[in-house]
């Protein structure tokens, strides 16, 4: 296999031909890309914990640690294929947990550690989880599973169940030195869920030679060198946490920070004074609530690179970061099918100013433009349309279709296999920069989280007080969007502030804790078209109106 480190010597990113002869091969290995081909003695990654307190993890503890996992794993019966679901936070723990899962030739499956049983429950029946890995203070929210439950600090469970596995114990019983599995580029590694607007959130499975793409965007669109500190203050629950804060990183060789605590913009800044961080990335959000506290931003902060992704930026937050870090923010867009492709990018090689309000240009190996939206055209320059991929001339594209699920794969491509409908709505300018204007659909994203209104639209429909409910995203200045709520309750039952309170409650502990609508408004019928689909469009019109 090619080396990484030799073949970025020359201070070029490598290109798309390069990265997929890397990468694309028959004897891919995740492990040997992620771990076994780098130096030992190397830093994988630095814990960090509230008191500011760090745990370095190098490439050597990593493999012999994940080493005895895949062995532990193993004698679960977990096999090549299998999917392993975590609950679990930022941790050594969860890193050493990947590794093992990634060595085996196994599947992993992020659980986001906010979301409550029924949110677990979907994902981890639609992906068919062989073994859930749990921290000790989520370990209370999985109320039934077939497979073997293993938490991590099993003693400091809260709530425990009769033949739980303690993490540490079976591991310890295990000896390193477990050759990692060789699968090719097509098995899969990760499975993530995202959600839209209908129907349960789709399965995609992210394949071993996805590397190739994730690689490129450290290298190229952040331009996390060797001798940055660099720090990615996203979820690996989510898209951009797990393919940028962990699998990125490990790809190129590069350390990464995890931050093992709550995120508070307070703890933000001494995390970057603390630690000298010169490259960041996060979701504007955490952006927005760092401005909030720019009465306690330390001076002496610099960043060399920042770059955001997940929602537009907002031309105040842009002005704020160069006053405060010397370094402008860079935004980034792509999506969970795909990882990152149309970005202003930070590689010497690439970069040009930003031009205010663009979201950037597509990555080499990407071909992407904007369609007619009525049309598989391209539309002209300045006019709205629908962004699009060009299949087959974007050779680092990797999404195939969603898992199990043909009717919703088939609502993303053209007939003829040519276009990928990313579902948002742009223009571009004469010389190809794109400029992000809505999705052409009703997800909602808070904080950089994407949440589809049907998620929470299920959960308010269980509530016995509820005949119906709609789900819309309201503007908000620190998180982007924020939910909002329009229910229709069953006769004789009040809407008063007691019952918002009620059904608030509900949703963060029927779904998640993070996705709960922070008004209710409570009305007597819902708009709908002829067939009977709720029309959240006329919704987000008459909130906007009453602003």
């Amino acid at each position: 296999m090619t080396d990484v480190t030799s073949a970025a010597a020359t201070g070029a990113p490598m290109t798309p031909e390069q990265l997929l002869a890397m990468y694309d091969i028959p004897e891919a290995s995740a492990a040997e890309f992620l771990c076994d081909r780098h130096d030992p003695e190397a830093v994988a990654f630095t814990v960090i914990d509230p008191d500011l307190s760090g745990r370095d993890i190098t490439y050597g503890e990593l493999r012999t640690e994940s080493e005895k996992v895949a062995a532990a794993l193993a004698e679960l019966g977990v096999g090549e294929g299998d999917r392993v679901a975590t609950l679990m936070a930022k941790s050594s723990d969860l890193v050493f947990t990947l590794m093992g899962i990634w060595r085996l030739g196994a599947v992993h499956m992020p659980l986001f550690t906010a979301f409550a049983w029924p949110a677990i429950e979907m994902r981890v029946t639609g992906g068919d989880a062989k073994v859930i890995v749990s921290d000790a203070d989520q370990r209370g929210k999985i109320e039934s599973f077939d497979g073997p439950v293993v938490v991590a600090g099993l003693a400091d469970a809260l709530e425990a169940e009769e033949g739980d596995l303690d993490l540490a114990t079976i591991v310890a019983a295990q000896e390193p030195g477990r050759a990692a599995a060789v699968t090719g580029p097509d098995a899969g590694m990760v499975m993530l869920f995202t959600s839209g607007t209908t129907g349960t959130p789709k399965g995609v499975v992210v394949p071993v030679r996805a590397l190739a793409a994730f690689h490129q965007y450290i290298e190229t669109g952040l331009d996390v060198r060797a001798d940055d500190v660099f720090w990615n203050g996203a979820d690996p629950g989510w898209a951009y946490g797990l393919y940028y804060g962990i699998l990125g990183p490990m790809a190129v060789g590069r350390r990464s920070l995890l931050l093992h605590a709550r995120y508070t913009p307070e703890l933000a800044f001494a995390v970057l004074q603390f630690y000298g961080v010169t490259n960041f990335a996060a979701a504007p959000t955490v952006y927005r609530t760092m401005r909030a506290k720019r009465d306690i931003a330390p001076a002496d902060v610099k960043l060399r690179r920042a770059s955001a992704a997940g929602e537009p930026l907002t031309p105040e937050v842009i002005e704020w970061s160069q006053e405060q870090f010397g370094c402008e923010i860079r935004d980034q867009y792509g999506q969970t099918e795909h990882g990152m492709f149309i970005i202003n990018p930070w590689h010497d090689s690439l970069r040009e100013d930003v031009r205010p309000g663009s979201m950037g240009v597509p990555l080499p190996g990407w071909a992407c433009t904007v369609l007619a939206a009525d049309d598989d055209v391209p539309a002209p320059a300045g006019e709205l349309g629908r962004v699009a991929i060009d299949v087959p001339a974007s050779p680092l594209m990797w999404f195939a279709g969603y898992h199990e699920a043909p009717e919703k794969t088939a609502e993303r491509f053209s007939r003829d296999g040519r276009w990928y409908y990313t579902g948002d709505a742009a223009k571009l300018d004469d010389d190809g920069h794109f400029y992000f204007s809505s999705r052409d659909d009703d997800v909602i994203i808070m904080s950089g989280y994407r949440i589809g209104p049907f998620d929470v639209e299920s959960v308010l429909s269980k509530h016995p007080d509820v005949l119906e409910s709609a789900i819309i995203g309201v503007p908000d200045e620190l998180s982007g969007e924020v939910l909002e709520a329009y229910v229709v309750l069953r006769d004789g039952v009040e809407g008063d502030e007691v019952k918002e309170k009620e059904l608030q409650n509900w949703v963060k502990h029927e779904f998640a804790a993070h996705a709960f609508p922070r008004k209710i408004h409570f009305a007597r019928e819902l708009p709908k078209t002829p067939s009977g689909k709720i029309q959240r469009f006329l919704l987000r019109k008459e909130r906007a109106g009453n602003a």
